[in-house]
């Protein structure tokens, strides 16, 4: 079974739910990067993770969808860490969204970086909020 797999349905999808993170979740940030979560309780342990950035910042469709390509991509590589930890130390459901804030195209290595950093983030906010839970 392949471990690096991303499919649609680890995709947030659902209008509702992503106005639902925006409106409650709380927020994670680096320099270039923005990352919304919304943690619900539930036994399933599930994680859900979209991606965006604004067409303020990049005219062309062909330029936003590079960068949410490649944010996919590093949030593809780098999950595992995450999904272990949700599934294995808090019974919640986790809905995640990516915004890239930068002005500029990004290099992979910057997002792959940047993506790292934030899933950091959030797992250590993960950890500081299950003794205030339980």
């Amino acid at each position: 079974m392949p471990t690096h797999i991303f499919p649609k349905s680890q995709r947030i999808k659902s209008r509702k739910k992503l106005q639902q993170v925006f409106a409650e979740g709380k927020s994670v940030r680096t320099k270039d990067l923005r990352l919304v979560y919304l943690a619900e309780k539930n036994e399933t342990g599930d994680v859900k993770c979209g991606v965006g950035l604004t067409t303020r910042n990049f005219k062309h469709a062909v330029d936003r969808n590079r960068i949410k390509r490649l944010l996919r991509e590093a949030y593809r590589l780098q999950q595992h860490d995450l999904k272990s930890q949700v599934a294995n130390n808090h019974p919640i459901n986790l809905s995640l969204f990516l915004l890239y804030t930068g002005r500029e195209m990004p290099l992979y290595q910057h997002i792959y970086e940047n993506v790292g950093v934030v899933l950091q983030k959030l797992q250590k906010a993960l950890h500081a909020a299950v003794p205030e839970n339980t």
